[in-house]
């Protein structure tokens, strides 16, 4: 992962069906067609890792034979795009990276979509993988465990140290 300085500068965009498709735990609840669930899972992921890591992350779904112009929202501090009738996720993404770039912003596309990264990397932006996104959401999840672990036992530890035998006497107080 990038340092903290480049973090705050970095984008990363996400073909979110392109995702769900990809990751083991997203295709089985889209496979019981559990799609709203799959997606709302992907979204949460990508929050906690946009929390911890401090890369904005946009999420890009396809509506293509949806009617309508398409819509963005914000749910957990992502921004979730949904395509207009028409617009793949594909062309949403490459109109999203044109629309963010900046000469100092680092822009990764997490999709496993051969055709649409040409375009992409053409403009500038660096390619993801979806066992590459995985790995690092994965990453992060843990160090994130180990955080509130240290949290949990610094709150919970003495902030005076004490031997053995006052620890002892004090812990008998406790108790009665």
């Amino acid at each position: 992962m990038a340092s903290r300085s480049k973090k705050s500068k970095s984008l990363l965009i996400v073909d979110g069906y392109n995702i769900i498709g990809a990751w083991p735990e997203l295709r089985a609840l889209k496979d019981q067609e559990r799609m709203d669930e799959a997606r709302d899972l992907l979204i949460s992921k990508l929050a906690e890792y946009q929390g911890f890591s401090g890369i904005k992350v946009l999420v890009v779904f396809d509506a293509y034979s949806v009617p309508g112009i398409g819509k963005k929202l914000k749910d957990y501090q992502i921004d979730i795009y949904y395509t207009a009738e028409k617009e793949t996720a594909d062309e949403k993404i490459e109109k999203l990276v044109g629309q963010f770039y900046e000469k100092n912003r680092q822009i990764y596309v997490a999709t496993s979509d051969l055709t649409s990264q040409w375009v992409i990397f053409g403009q500038g932006a660096l390619r993801k993988s979806a066992r590459e996104l995985l790995l690092d959401i994965e990453s992060v999840g843990k160090e994130i465990k180990e955080q509130v672990k240290k949290t949990h036992e610094e709150r919970f530890s003495s902030r005076i140290p004490l031997n053995d035998e006052i620890a002892k006497i004090f812990e008998k107080w406790r108790r009665e």
